[in-house]
């Protein structure tokens, strides 16, 4: 059936309105889901700034950072220190990453080195399936089975405490750390491969000579990212490492770490408006700074070593 031009110039008059309305639509819409993003953000810091000010007009700056004890609900003489919770942060998030470390660039070695691509579409997988168990999972697994373990070869291990959860933690990252790893191995070029191997190198001298240095920036990268999600995990910190608030740096026994305060902070035991609640959100302001730190290293360190090929 024939087309009259006409009728052709008319269709072609209506595809360019509707093109012409997409392209002005659409902007809109993305831009509009940036600033949802920007203002999220600008709220969170807004109402963590305000809060903890009020916070520090009842508490010295020096006593939240200088001293050792910390009575959030004492009746008598409360007593708000950061120390005890920082250091239980500190030393979960130590243990996690000497354990996703090690495992997770050693995997990433494999993967990206000596696995065959069969093999990698397998195993990657698998890993990555780590990452998606709930952190509610791991925070009992670590409370139910990993603490009766540790406790036959550790008969002074207390019921909870933060070895377990740290290590729990360290598994939980192994994904973030291998894919993150391998990702940047398998970046580096396959001639710098070749023309080492050309000259003589081992597969293990290819790798620890040329590939992890050529890819030493998302390496660490990885490693301070993990860091990070270590330093932010919450469940299984507060099922497994319990809530004392000693400042110790022995492992066997039970700490608070910065997460954990917060969620005991919110269940209901202090009272809205009190110090003891306003104190969650300078908790949650040190947590927030010290976050936003690791993430500033890590593309620090990403753009400063970074190599480009």
């Amino acid at each position: 059936m024939a087309v009259s031009v006409k009728e052709l110039i008319q269709k072609n008059n209506k595809t360019m309105s509707v093109n012409k309305v997409t392209g002005k639509v659409i902007p809109v819409l993305l831009f509009g889901a940036a600033l949802i993003s920007i203002l999220t953000t600008v709220g969170i810091v807004f109402t963590l700034i305000y809060e903890t000010t009020l916070f520090f007009k009842a508490v010295s700056f020096i006593e939240f950072f200088t001293s050792k004890e910390l009575r959030p609900l004492s009746p008598v003489e409360p007593k708000f220190s950061i120390l005890p919770l920082l250091v239980g942060t500190l030393m979960s998030s130590l243990i996690a990453m000497l354990v996703a470390i090690p495992i997770g660039l050693t995997t990433a070695i494999f993967l990206s080195e000596y696995a065959s691509e069969n093999t990698r579409k397998v195993l990657k997988p698998l890993i990555e399936v780590l990452a998606g168990i709930p952190t509610i999972v791991y925070g009992f697994f670590a409370f139910t089975f990993v603490t009766p373990l540790l406790r036959e070869f550790i008969p002074a291990l207390q019921a909870t405490n933060v070895l377990s959860p740290g290590i729990v933690m360290g598994i939980m990252i192994i994904p973030m750390v291998a894919s993150l790893s391998e990702d940047a191995m398998n970046s580096v070029p396959n001639a710098m491969r070749e023309g080492a191997l050309a000259m003589g190198s081992t597969k293990l001298e290819v790798t620890f000579r040329v590939v992890i240095p050529a890819a030493i920036s998302g390496i660490v990268a990885s490693f301070v990212l993990g860091i990070s999600r270590a330093i932010g995990e919450t469940m299984i910190v507060t099922i497994a490492s319990g809530s004392s608030k000693n400042l110790t740096f022995d492992i066997t026994q039970s700490m608070q770490t910065m997460t954990a305060y917060i969620v005991e902070v919110t269940s209901g035991d202090a009272a809205a408006g009190t110090t003891a609640y306003y104190s969650l959100y300078a908790v949650a302001m040190t947590l927030f700074v010290f976050t936003l730190l690791m993430n500033l290293l890590a593309r620090y360190i990403s753009r400063k070593y970074r190599e480009v090929y």
